[in-house]
């Protein structure tokens, strides 16, 4: 939990503690809870993991205590999750953020178990895991649909898998599915498709005016102005 303006108590059986801007908290779901707000109102930002994400990401480290403070790398990183969700791309953008701003919250993450490999006693370097994720993105596997189901497919942590990711190609995992998608619009406008909704659904794209933002911030241009530039027009 994230308080992003205000403040209010929160009291468990281990006591009473006050969260703000820069004291957030984390807290276990059966754990009992009750709630003042004696400062007024207050604006939170509230996150929650599925007992298997967890154990992919975690295993069963727990965090020593339930306090966190919100230092400026850590209201960054939030602030990004925040952003993340205006850009309509739940599968990649928004996991992302959340798999930063979980690493700034918590620290980094432990050693965990992951699925076994598909080819036992064969252990993958990180190259090797992100030459099978660009693979998976180019050829449009059904698994490289979100980051999280990626990484179910390669038998990794997405923590591992976003952060190898970037530093073996540079950009973040989300930027390059975006140009690997960018590429497709192309070849598409390029053979005279004029359907763009059709085009967005096809390619995963939230709607088309998620398309047409991606496709202008890779390029320049946007679908309309970059049919007149490939000659297609009135195709």
């Amino acid at each position: 939990m994230l308080v992003r303006r205000g403040w209010f108590r929160r009291r468990t059986r281990a006591g009473v503690f006050e969260a703000d801007p820069a004291v957030g908290y984390l807290s276990l779901p059966d754990e009992e809870e009750t709630f003042a707000h004696p400062g007024g109102g207050d604006v939170c930002t509230a996150i929650q993991f599925a007992p298997s994400l967890w154990a992919s990401l975690f295993g069963e480290h727990r965090p020593a205590t339930p306090a966190v403070y919100v230092d400026a790398a850590l209201e960054f990183a939030h602030r990004r999750l925040i952003a993340s969700t205006r850009q309509a791309d739940p599968d990649y953008a928004l996991p992302e953020s959340l798999l930063a701003l979980t690493r700034a919250a918590i620290g980094p993450a432990p050693q965990v178990g992951t699925q076994a490999a598909p080819h036992p006693g064969i252990r993958l370097t990180d190259r090797d895991i992100v030459v099978r994720a660009r693979i998976a993105i180019v050829e449009r596997h059904p698994a490289a649909g979100t980051l999280l189901s990626l990484a179910e497919l390669l038998h990794v942590s997405p923590f591992r898998l976003s952060r190898a990711f970037t530093r073996e190609v540079g950009v973040p995992l989300t930027r390059y599915r975006n140009r690997v998608r960018v590429g497709l619009v192309l070849e598409r406008l390029e053979a005279g498709d004029t359907d763009l909704a059709g085009l967005a659904a096809d390619l995963g794209f939230a709607d088309q005016a998620h398309l047409t933002r991606t496709v202008k911030e890779h390029v320049g241009h946007p679908p309309a102005a970059l049919r007149r530039l490939l000659g297609t027009t009135g195709v």
